[in-house]
């Protein structure tokens, strides 16, 4: 496995010599010591950045997209290898990183490869004699901070589009799990992309991050992670007034109504909360359950939460694997005490499970908590294998309890009614609504939220325009000199 620095095509030690050790979050023994960048490593990964653009934004987009299809099939050969990395550095179970996050990731970078000689610009219709069209132009220097839940995924996310678009990329991994992103980096010098395109930098978010987002250099910064860092990330880009694109937290509403498939809406909320220990941003933590059901769905639920198989996420029968680090187990079991201080009750789960095989480990089993919507563990984001559940009598309600919180990133709702379909849709303040199902995406379709989940998307044509800025060219067609404007 690579643990050092990838700064202009090579892998090299941090300038201070600094390291750090990354932890198997199964039993937390040290896997590896990784590279830590600090500011001289930035300025080097920007510097190199810099020095490519200007070949890398130029080059036919046909071929910076043939180098995106050769990652992606690269990937898929090394799929095995990194789904290990990935589930050995984050916990993740190897079922979900094998069958889910390696075809995510080829998904996406060969989408944006196909992506990159398509992405067109346009003309506007403007008075008689002069030709208007619009350019799309990547920004430049671009650095990407991604978070430790979805490594791998996330540096398809980040990079693919902004590659596709010209531009030059300086990514910070999340600290605890650099791993996969630096098998990225080596697969990406092996498939020929050129010295400084892309430079990957693990590194403390309070140093590395935030020099990155302050860097004069740096025309964009793309992050990924919790709305409190999201906010400090806007203050930081301040300097240069450089573009901003945030991807933060979540509080995602799961309704259930009377006349949906209960065995459809186990099954589909089950996944919802539970994949990936809980350790996603659009993860459907509020249920929110018609009354008249309620008892029955909450009994089963239960049920299916105590069956899920928690365990060494090496294991290919592994369902749920423990969290990534011991700081944000404590800080996921915090939640439980807060839970009964304000009078919510712990119905399944709320503690380490009991297997000793586990206890060395950052595990949490399934946790399901009945409290009221506006308690705290209802409007805060938790970021692990803990749902709430409400329950409602009127759409009307429901609605109210899904739009009662300062996030809007992802919700969901489960019903035969088709009018309500389309109208709760329309309704619901998220950036994405799943209608009978949870927690779909799509390299083709837009990602990304509305108030304290941010602003901008990932994915789809709609990224490419977060990566391009637009210059206006005009024309006088006629070649003379027009009248002058009249006084």
């Amino acid at each position: 496995m690579q643990t050092q620095l990838f700064i202009g095509g090579r892998f090299v030690a941090a300038e201070s010599g600094e390291t750090l050790a990354v932890l198997n979050p199964h039993d937390n023994a040290k896997i590896a010591d990784i590279a830590l960048a600090g500011k001289a490593d930035i300025d080097r990964a920007v510097a190199a950045a810099k020095a490519a653009f200007p070949k890398w934004s130029r080059m036919a987009a046909a071929d910076r997209g043939r180098l995106l299809l050769k990652l992606a099939d690269a990937i898929e050969a090394n799929g095995e290898r990194l789904a290990w990395l990935e589930s050995l550095d984050t916990g993740h179970p190897i079922r979900d990183t094998r069958f889910l996050d390696v075809p995510r990731t080829a998904a996406t970078f060969r989408y944006f490869g196909g992506m990159a000689d398509k992405f067109e610009g346009s003309v506007i219709p403007v008075e008689q004699g002069f030709l208007n069209y619009l350019l799309r132009e990547p920004v430049g220097v671009v650095g990407q901070v991604v978070p430790w839940n979805f490594p791998l995924m996330f540096t398809s996310w980040k990079m693919a589009p902004a590659l596709a678009a010209g531009n030059c990329v300086v990514m910070k991994p999340a600290e605890l799990t650099p791993l996969s992103s630096l098998a990225i980096a080596e697969l990406m010098a092996e498939v020929g992309f050129p010295e400084g395109v892309v430079n990957i930098v693990p590194g403390l978010g309070g140093v590395a991050g935030q020099y990155l987002a302050e860097h004069p250099d740096v025309s964009k910064i793309a992050f990924t992670g919790s709305t409190k860092i999201g906010r400090e990330i806007v203050k930081a880009s301040a300097g240069n007034l450089k573009k901003v694109q945030l991807e933060l937290g979540g509080k995602g509403a799961n309704i259930v109504f009377e006349d949906a498939n209960l065995d459809a809406v186990l099954q589909g909320s089950a996944f919802a909360i539970f994949h990936n220990q809980g350790q996603a941003c659009i993860a459907g933590s509020r249920l929110i359950v018609h009354r008249s059901l309620a008892d029955a769905f909450t009994e089963r639920f239960i049920k299916l939460a105590g069956s899920i198989r928690v365990g060494n996420p090496l294991d290919p029968d592994t369902e749920m694997g423990p969290l990534t680090s011991q700081q944000h187990r404590d800080r996921v079991l915090a939640y439980v005490d807060i839970a009964r201080e304000q009078g919510g009750e712990i119905l399944t789960g709320g503690a380490a499970p009991s297997n000793a095989a586990l206890a060395n480990g950052c595990y949490v089993a399934p946790t399901v908590v009945r409290a009221r919507p506006d308690d705290r563990v209802c409007q805060e984001e938790v970021f692990g294998p803990f749902v709430t559940i409400n329950t409602f009598d009127t759409e009307e309600e429901a609605l109210a309890i899904a739009n009662g919180t300062e996030y809007g990133l992802g919700a969901g709702f489960w019903t035969r009614d088709l009018q309500r379909a389309h109208r709760l849709a329309r309704d619901i303040r998220s950036g994405m609504v799943w209608v009978n199902t949870y927690k779909r995406v799509n390299p083709g379709s837009p990602f990304g939220g509305v108030g304290s989940s941010g602003y901008g998307r990932e994915m789809g044509f709609d990224v490419m325009r977060e990566y391009t800025q637009a210059k206006s060219v005009w024309i006088n067609v006629d070649a003379q000199t027009p009248p002058w404007y009249p006084r």
